[in-house]
């Protein structure tokens, strides 16, 4: 079921997307009198082979232009008349140009033809992420709260770059920051020399964030095992039974058994209070002694309302715990509302940031300082990336920022994206000459390969990361 929701998150999304994109090239055209034949949602044959399966799932006209959605969902197409597109009709171009045809028209209608799905994606990403922060606002954990409650909690990959559980971050490259969650954001990780400042056993200490280290947060579930606030021991959500998971083969495996809490009996509220006679603090140091295989049993004690209960079992066996912790009280959450003038700029600012964070991943991946294959998440990963639950902010959240993704990658100068055209009608308005026909049609094909080869390393590489 969590599977069908990301997809059905994503198909959604990029639909939106990719109607609004084709809409701004269809309304630029139009407001030119160009004539426009099709406007595709997703196409209506295998591309890129543009006569092979041809077939619509919806269509119908109105006045010179068929709408419809197509059967392959990779995108979608606006067809130009006078214009060599995705559907590769050159027989059009064989005949005199007509005044409503792309062709007839000067380079800079041309050109903001072009622009047009760049332009509405832009703007698009500025509304919802200027929605959001009208509507929503911001709520996140003070780092205040994090550092006066027992620092941090340092997990595999925290431990990885030298943060230790207990460590109170009180900055990050040099400036004090207020959102605990900023000590995972691409702002931090992608600075160059980027570094954490630590308070640790009463001094302060750097640890250095390696260039490459972006490259372990390109799924949802990586930051949860970053570093997090160290929380009370106090029982929430209780999982009775559990089956052993195969990493391998990403499936449950055997028999159901009972988890520690099950066997027990524990109860929301209750609080872990000691275990092996060690009095307990936080719940990192409950789960440390739950893992330790070196154990031959379990002492527990807890506090339930003004009682005391003790149990001690043989739980040799058994690493499983049972149950989720409470979490952060709400009341100590950063709760922030903005005026709708604040949101104007602070969504605005929030939408062009994502192009900055692209810019800064793509001179890291040119410099060489991180993978290109660790750095890129294809369908399967932006699905993760949504949930296995709806959560409608979430959804905005990710379709804001794939808008501006969207608009920063079809700007790039590759011929059969947006931006090769534009590289082209540039050319032609410094240097007064079209490419030859043969050349642009050249320059297509090839661009159309780089794609398809990009399309394929992509899928690949989300399909190898389920595995590895």
């Amino acid at each position: 079921m969590e599977g069908f929701i990301m997809t059905a998150q994503l198909l959604l999304s990029l639909s939106i997307l990719i109607a609004v994109h084709e809409w701004g090239h269809f309304i630029a055209a139009r407001m030119f009198d160009i004539r426009v034949e099709k406007f595709y949602l997703f196409f209506d044959f295998l591309f890129p082979l543009a006569n092979v399966a041809n077939f619509s799932l919806i269509k119908y006209k109105k006045g010179d232009t068929e709408f419809g959605v197509g059967w392959f969902p990779l995108g979608g197409y606006v067809k130009i008349a006078g214009m060599v597109d995705e559907s590769m009709d050159k027989e059009q171009m064989k005949t005199a140009p007509q005044p409503w045809e792309f062709r007839s028209k000067p380079a800079w209608q041309r050109l903001i033809v072009m622009l047009g799905g760049i332009i509405v994606n832009v703007i698009v990403g500025i509304i919802i992420f200027i929605c959001l922060t009208y509507f929503v606002g911001d709520t996140y954990i003070p780092t205040k709260y994090v550092n006066t409650h027992g620092g941090i909690e340092a997990r595999e990959l925290g431990r990885k770059i030298g943060l230790q559980t207990g460590d109170k971050i009180i900055a990050i490259n040099g400036k004090s920051f207020d959102d605990f969650s900023e000590v995972s954001q691409p702002d931090a990780l992608l600075a160059q020399d980027s570094y954490y400042t630590v308070e640790r056993n009463g001094e302060q200490v750097k640890v250095a964030i390696p260039s490459d280290f972006i490259e372990n947060f390109n799924s949802k579930d990586a930051s949860l095992n970053f570093i997090g606030p160290r929380i009370e021991p106090v029982v929430g959500k209780i999982e009775e039974k559990f089956k052993a998971y195969d990493s391998v083969k990403h499936e449950s495996v055997g028999n159901e058994m009972q988890t520690i809490a099950g066997q027990i009996g524990l109860q929301p509220g209750d609080r872990v209070i000691e275990v092996n006679g060690h009095p307990i603090q936080f719940q990192d140091e409950v789960l440390k002694a739950v893992r330790d295989k070196k154990r031959d049993s379990i002492s527990i004690k807890i506090k339930r309302g003004e009682e005391v209960l003790a149990f001690n079992k043989d739980f040799r066996n058994h690493y499983m715990i049972g149950y989720l912790p409470k979490g952060i009280d709400e009341k100590e959450l950063s709760v922030v509302k903005y005026s709708f003038g604040q949101s104007l700029g602070l969504g605005a600012g929030r939408a062009f940031g994502v192009i900055v964070t692209q810019l800064k991943a793509f001179k890291k991946i040119f410099s060489g300082q991180i993978s290109l294959k660790n750095s890129l998440s294809g369908p399967i990963g932006i699905a993760k990336a949504y949930g296995g639950n709806w959560d409608w902010v979430r959804f905005w959240s990710m379709t804001g920022l794939l808008s501006m993704v969207l608009a920063f990658m079809n700007l790039l100068p590759i011929p059969a994206l947006d931006g090769g055209y534009v590289m082209f009608l540039l050319y032609e308005m410094i240097t007064g000459r079209e490419p030859s026909e043969k050349f642009f049609e050249t320059s297509l094909k090839i661009g159309f390969a780089i794609l398809i080869v990009l399309m394929v390393f992509v899928f690949y590489n989300d399909i190898a990361k389920l595995f590895h």
